[in-house]
């Protein structure tokens, strides 16, 4: 067997983290992005850049941060705990908020441009046939931005998948938990298990370039 039962969990973990990561920020990312795409507010630059800040920040940094706010002794620990449900460091939820907060940009930013791309005129000629703001939105921008809402929900789900320091710092390294396939090759790595490192991390790669061929050969047939 190429791959371990260990490797196949950790593969699995990491499925379904990308997959429930991306179906929240769907939810989340597209009224930020439609609020950046038409806001013409003082706030359109700070609130853009607190949005794009994961992709310069370091992982282990926002992890940190992370970690001291879901800990028990932060505000949200100290709200989860007072709801009952623990504290969500070292938990698959755990890894879920911190995931959300590190993908954000993936979702929000190809979903802005593709708002933007739309322009006025679609919008306008809705509003004269007394659509409501709502009804427009539905009707009229989510069709008209299918190709950035396949786009954002690849690049979400492909990076979460590749995570690494933000999981490590607030999920650890426990199995069939928070071992994702990223801490699994680390663990390979750490035990001097290059064979198996070699086995999954190559799965990885050609995940990954799967991801980015589907991509960029669905680009240009959405130009069509």
């Amino acid at each position: 067997m190429l791959l371990t039962d260990a490797d196949l969990e950790a593969i699995w973990l990491t499925v379904r983290l990308a997959g429930i990561t991306t179906a929240i920020l769907f939810v989340l990312g597209t009224p930020v992005a439609w609020w950046l795409a038409r806001t013409r507010s003082v706030w359109k630059g700070p609130i853009g850049a607190v949005v794009a800040l994961p992709l310069v920040l370091p992982p282990s940094v926002l992890g940190f941060y992370l970690l001291l706010a879901m800990g028990p002794n932060g505000p949200v620990g100290q709200l989860t705990q007072a709801l009952g449900l623990g504290t969500l460091p070292f938990t698959f939820w755990g890894l879920v908020v911190a995931s959300v907060f590190y993908s954000f940009p993936f979702m929000v930013q190809p979903l802005q441009n593709a708002f933007e791309a739309i322009g006025e005129r679609p919008l306008e000629v809705a509003a004269t046939l007394r659509a409501s703001p709502l009804d427009t939105f539905f009707s009229v921008a989510l069709p008209l931005a299918k190709p950035g809402f396949i786009t954002a929900g690849i690049l979400t789900f492909a990076h979460t998948v590749g995570e690494f320091g933000v999981v490590l710092m607030i999920g650890g390294n426990i199995p069939g938990v928070t071992r994702v396939a990223s801490v699994q090759i680390y663990d390979h790595v750490e035990a001097l298990e290059y064979l198996d490192a070699h086995r999954l991390a190559g799965v990885m790669l050609v995940f990954s370039f799967l991801v980015l061929l589907a991509l960029y050969a669905w680009r240009p047939n959405a130009r069509k």
